[in-house]
């Protein structure tokens, strides 16, 4: 059950964040995604609309006998009852009934003129349509919210009906009325006004759902729950239709950070950033960097004058402990980076410069002079460690050296490409020439290298590049432009990114790859040659 009854952290990405453009989720991952809330301790899990398509009635049935909820409340959603039809004769009404779900969501219209133009019925009907789908689903045994759709603009419109429509519900036995800013166009000072006055003028219980078309999704939440909702509504990582909805885990954040207010079970925000990732991966929808609370750079610091002030006291550049959320602070080497920063980013590498300032400043002055020629650093940490341990030894950690290479891309008669590489690499005191196939040059590069070196270190095997990224850094001079290469390698228990700049794309690709080989292997425990 929730942590408490008093406040309801309401989740409904299954049903409103599956809308947004590009986001497809199948049965299996809706399953995922609803264990994975389950496990961050949210109160209720909004599931769909059961009936509405095969897709989320073949979930709802599946869900019976498959989800198991340790925190939250199973909810379904639907609509109430058609104009001029018995409740007890409406199918929609019937698939939630017979959902398994042991609490429902209703939209119903609060907007006077949707009542008109949408449900083409009158407005005395819209009532008795709230009114007789609340009671009936209360008489079936089950728990009723009630979403009243567009109620910020229908208040504009016609503040008597939107109010009249919130007091129906209420009186109908729906636990709690959510006020819908269902096109995203609030703002945070004018919708506290309005909650205030809609909890003067009834004695409902309010929930607030907003959508984030303004950037004030999380805002309005925030300024709703201020004047007095006790229930709140948005998705996951703020996913949903055009620029998405409230993201409950920043709401969550600062409800639990900011306010005092415990709206999880003990300690389970801590699982927010795990839960955060692990669920943009079932959705395949990339995590935004910038997050707040859980993106990969909300506690990343660049700037060298933050990374001097975050060495004495990380609080002076940062509103929380990371570790609230479970994320990291993480510091970012690049042309701006001062003592502070590569000292403060060598340790979080495990790698100790002792304080010594001569060291240090001979690593800042060649990060900058290489970012000046296009490197970047702060995306690939293994390439700045591997800089580090030049630096300290004298010599950069070597285990093979390529002496040449070539690549081919040949278009056959039958129009399939033909894509070869050849290589010659000595390690170990060996010279090997070696061959790859790939479905481009670097591809078939990496196959190569691979292909060679594995015979004398077999721990390459285990190694993956997961993935590649090109960007042209001079784009006046068009083709013949620098180019910085990007590449993340993993063994399965780690991923780690490298980098290469060349004018040639291959040649940077081969010095990203190279570095990612040979920082692979340091992490197998090979001594370098």
């Amino acid at each position: 059950m929730p942590v408490s009854d008093a406040f309801h952290i309401y989740d409904t990405t299954l049903r409103d964040g599956a809308q947004q453009e590009g986001l497809n989720l199948s049965v299996h991952d809706k399953l995922a995604i609803a264990r994975h809330l389950d496990d961050l301790g949210v109160g209720f899990i909004e599931g769909g609309w059961p009936g509405a398509n095969p897709k989320d009635t073949e979930f709802f049935a599946r869900a019976k006998k498959e989800l198991v909820l340790k925190n939250a409340t199973f909810v379904a959603f639907g609509a109430t009852r058609r104009p001029h039809v018995k409740a007890a004769d409406d199918v929609l009404l019937g698939a939630l009934r017979d959902s398994g779900a042991p609490a429902v969501t209703l939209v119903a219209k609060a907007f006077d003129r949707h009542v008109d133009l949408a449900l083409k019925t009158t407005l005395d009907e819209n009532l008795a349509m709230i009114r007789d789908s609340v009671t009936h689903l209360i008489a079936e045994g089950q728990r009723v919210f009630l979403d009243a759709e567009h109620f910020f603009d229908g208040y504009r419109h016609n503040r008597a009906y939107a109010l009249e429509v919130v007091r129906t519900a209420a009186e109908a036995g729906a636990d709690v009325i959510a006020l819908c800013d269902t096109n995203g166009g609030m703002l945070p000072d004018e919708l506290s006004q309005v909650v205030h006055d809609v909890l003067n003028a009834s004695a409902a219980r309010l929930g607030i759902h907003c959508h984030n078309d303004t950037g004030c999704a999380v805002a309005n939440s925030m300024a709703a729950v201020a004047a007095g909702a006790t229930h709140v509504q948005g998705t996951l990582n703020g996913y949903g239709e055009r620029t998405g909805n409230a993201d409950l885990v920043t709401i969550i954040a600062n409800l639990e950070l900011k306010k005092n207010t415990l709206v999880l079970p003990s300690n389970s925000l801590r699982e927010a950033f795990r839960i955060s990732h692990a669920i943009a991966e079932v959705t395949n929808v990339s995590s935004s960097a910038r997050q707040p609370y859980v993106g990969v750079s909300a506690f990343a610091h660049k700037a060298g004058l933050h990374a001097s002030a975050i060495k004495v006291d990380p609080s002076l550049y940062q509103h929380e402990d990371p570790a609230s959320v479970g994320n990291d602070m993480r510091m970012l080497v690049s042309d701006m980076a001062g003592r502070a920063s590569i000292e403060l980013k060598s340790q979080e590498l495990g790698v100790d410069l002792g304080g010594d300032k001569e060291l240090i400043g001979h690593i800042v002055d060649r990060v900058k002079e290489m970012e000046s020629r296009g490197f970047t650093f702060e995306a690939a940490d293994a390439s700045f460690e591997l800089l580090v341990h030049e630096e300290i030894h004298g010599k950069r950690p070597t285990f093979f050296a390529i002496e040449h290479w070539l690549t081919t891309v040949e278009r056959a008669e039958d129009q399939s490409i033909v894509t070869k590489a050849e290589v010659t690499v000595t390690a170990l005191g060996k010279k090997i020439i070696c061959t790859g196939i790939g479905n481009g040059p670097v591809n078939a590069f990496d196959n190569a290298l691979r292909t060679g070196l594995k015979q004398l270190y077999p721990e390459l095997e285990v190694l993956e590049l997961t993935d590649y990224k090109v960007r042209i850094l001079e784009g006046r001079l068009g083709t013949g432009a620098i180019t910085r290469v990007l590449v993340e390698t993993s063994d399965g228990k780690g991923e780690w990114n490298t980098v290469g700049v060349h004018e040639n794309v291959i040649a940077a690709s081969a010095m990203a790859l190279e570095d990612a080989l040979t920082f692979g292997l340091l992490r197998q425990g090979r001594k370098p040659q």
